[in-house]
């Protein structure tokens, strides 16, 4: 079963490593030492953990839908033309970009600073796994 420090804990979850502490210290999140001595948080507690976190996320909309691939975030960038626009989310530690119409944009009122929801359905999704072992 994988190990992750503290540190990488925190950078997977997008929080500092004193946000990790303070929920081990409060029994959110299980810890242990390793054989070096290190606190470490098992893959599949941190996984559960993860999901829980996202599950509570706020979704502004209020509305059920099909599609499980939704990211709540702030809306960063909107760069648009007479007919097309690009609008860039900042959603948790994820940079979600999507294109869409101007007209569009200009119904919702995307702009820097507004809470929106990216949706995403997709039959194809690919899933990578980075070398090291984990």
């Amino acid at each position: 079963m994988p190990q992750y420090r503290v540190s990488e804990a925190a950078e997977l979850l997008g929080v500092s490593d004193d946000t990790v502490r303070r929920w081990i210290d409060a029994a959110q999140l299980p810890a242990e030492s390793d054989g070096s001595g290190r606190l470490v948080v098992e893959g599949a507690a941190l996984a559960e953990f993860a999901r829980a976190r996202a599950r509570s996320a706020r979704d502004p909309s209020g509305i059920e839908r099909s599609a499980r691939n939704r990211f709540v975030g702030l809306v960063t960038e909107v760069v648009s033309d007479t007919v097309m626009s690009q609008v860039e989310l900042q959603c948790g530690s994820q940079r979600v970009v999507s294109l869409l119409s101007t007209e569009a944009v200009n119904d919702l009122g995307l702009r820097p600073g507004v809470l929106a929801v990216a949706v995403v359905k997709s039959t194809a999704v690919v899933v990578e796994k980075p070398g090291g072992g984990r």
